[in-house]
C-alpha cells in the first residue's frame, strides 16, 4: 500500500466509523514504533513518523541539543551543542533528525498498519456507540428485531443491538423476526470486549411513561403532567395526570377525542388496559381516584408519616376497588405511594375500628 492508498484508506474508515483521522495516526504511529523496536531492536531515540499529507512512512533517530548531559534522561537521545561539527547552526533545545528507515520496513510497516488499524478502528467505534448511546438510557427506541436465542431476542438499533429479555415483553405478545419494535432502555452498560451492552424492555412501567409522551403532545410541551405510573404488564396500567391550569382537562387530553389516543398506545402494549386518572394534591381524593372505576369510596388516612390508608366500599364497588386477584388496589397503591386496606362497612364495625378519629373526605 503506498501512501496515496493509505490516505484514501484512513479517509474512508474516518468516515464510515465516525472517528477522526488524528486518532488513526496516532494509533498508526503507536503501532508502528511497536513494529520497529520489535523487528529491528530500534534504539530509545528512534521513532516511526508518518506524514498526514502523503501517507509516507519513515524511521528516524533524533538527538537533542544540549548544553549539558542529563543523566536521568535518557543519553542517547542528547548531544552536546559544543560536540556538534556546526554549532553555531543550532541552539540549546533542537531536535536533530536522521532518517534509518530499513529497506525492507515497507513489509513491516504494512503488516504493522492492518493489525493497528483493525484493532484501533473496533476500539475507536466501540467509544463511538457508547458515545452516541449514552443519552438513550430510559428512552424509547425503535429497532428491528434481528435474531432470538432461548432467553432472548436481540433488536438491531442501527449501530448496535440491544438486548430484550423474553421476560421483559409484554405477556401474551408475539414478536416477528424482521419486524420493527419499539423498545424502552433500561440499562446501558460498558461490555467485556468494550462495547456497549444495551437492555432492553417492553414490560418495564417507563415504556407507558415514553410512549405517553409520543402520543400526547401536550405532554411534552408541559400542559399536562405526568405524575406517577403504575403498571402490571399485559394487563393493566394506571397513569395520574394534572395540569396547572385549570381549564386544561388533563384527563381529556390522554384519553383523546373517542378515546383515540388511549386506544393507540393500548394497541401498542398489545391490548393492555390504561387507567387514566386525576393527580390532586390531597391524598383522600387523589386515592378515591385512583380506585376507579370503584365509586362512593370513602377513604380514611390511617397513618400520615407511613402512607396508610384505609377504604371503605360496599356491594359491587367492593369488588371493583380491589380488582381481579387484588390488581386495581395494588396498581392503585402503587400510583398513589400509599399502602391501602380495603374493607366493607360491616368489617369496619366487626373489627371495631373508628373511622371517625381519621381524617375523612
Amino acid at each position: 500500500m503506498n501512501g496515496a492508498e493509505f490516505l484514501r484508506a484512513a479517509k474512508e474508515l474516518a468516515e464510515v466509523r465516525g472517528i477522526t483521522l488524528d486518532e488513526i495516526f496516532t494509533d498508526i504511529e503507536t503501532g508502528l514504533n511497536a513494529a520497529y523496536k520489535r523487528n529491528y531492536g530500534g534504539a530509545t531515540n528512534s521513532k516511526v513518523k508518518l506524514n498526514p499529507d502523503t501517507g509516507e512512512i519513515k524511521v528516524v533517530s533524533y538527538k537533542i541539543v544540549v548544553d549539558e548531559i542529563n543523566m536521568e534522561d535518557d543519553e542517547d537521545a542528547q548531544v552536546l551543542l559544543e560536540e556538534l561539527e556546526n554549532p553555531a547552526d543550532y541552539k540549546v533545545g533542537d531536535v536533530i533528525e536522521e532518517e534509518v528507515t530499513p529497506k525492507d520496513f515497507g513489509r513491516v510497516a504494512a503488516s504493522a498498519c492492518k493489525q493497528v488499524f483493525t484493532q484501533k478502528v473496533r476500539e475507536a467505534e466501540r467509544e463511538s456507540i457508547m458515545k452516541e448511546f449514552e443519552g438513550a438510557e430510559r428512552e424509547l427506541l425503535v429497532g428491528t428485531l434481528s435474531r432470538e436465542d432461548k432467553q432472548n431476542y436481540y433488536v438491531d438499533l442501527g449501530r448496535a443491538h440491544g438486548i430484550l429479555p423474553k421476560s421483559e415483553i409484554i405477556p401474551g405478545e408475539d414478536l416477528t423476526m424482521g419486524s420493527q419494535v419499539k423498545v424502552y432502555v433500561v440499562k446501558i452498560e460498558l461490555g467485556q470486549k468494550g462495547g456497549p451492552v444495551i437492555l432492553l424492555s417492553r414490560s418495564h412501567y417507563g415504556f407507558v411513561k415514553r410512549l405517553l409522551e409520543k402520543e400526547i403532545p401536550e405532554l411534552n410541551e408541559g400542559i399536562v403532567m405526568l405524575y406517577s405510573v403504575a403498571r402490571d404488564a399485559g394487563n393493566r396500567s394506571k397513569i395520574a395526570v394534572y395540569s396547572e391550569n385549570e381549564k386544561v382537562d388533563a384527563v381529556g387530553a390522554c384519553i383523546g377525542e373517542k378515546g383515540i389516543r388511549i386506544n393507540n398506545i393500548s394497541k401498542e402494549l398489545n391490548g393492555e388496559k390504561i387507567d387514566v386518572v386525576r393527580y390532586d394534591k390531597d391524598l383522600v381524593t387523589f386515592i378515591k381516584n385512583a380506585l376507579s372505576p370503584a365509586k362512593d369510596v370513602e377513604v380514611y388516612i390511617l397513618d400520615p408519616k407511613e402512607n396508610k390508608a384505609l377504604a371503605v366500599a360496599d356491594g359491587d364497588n367492593l369488588s371493583l376497588a380491589i380488582g381481579k386477584k387484588g390488581q386495581n388496589v395494588k396498581l392503585a397503591a402503587r400510583l398513589t405511594k400509599c399502602k391501602i386496606d380495603v374493607k366493607t362497612s360491616s368489617q369496619v364495625q366487626e373489627e371495631g375500628i373508628n373511622i371517625y378519629k381519621y381524617y375523612e373526605a
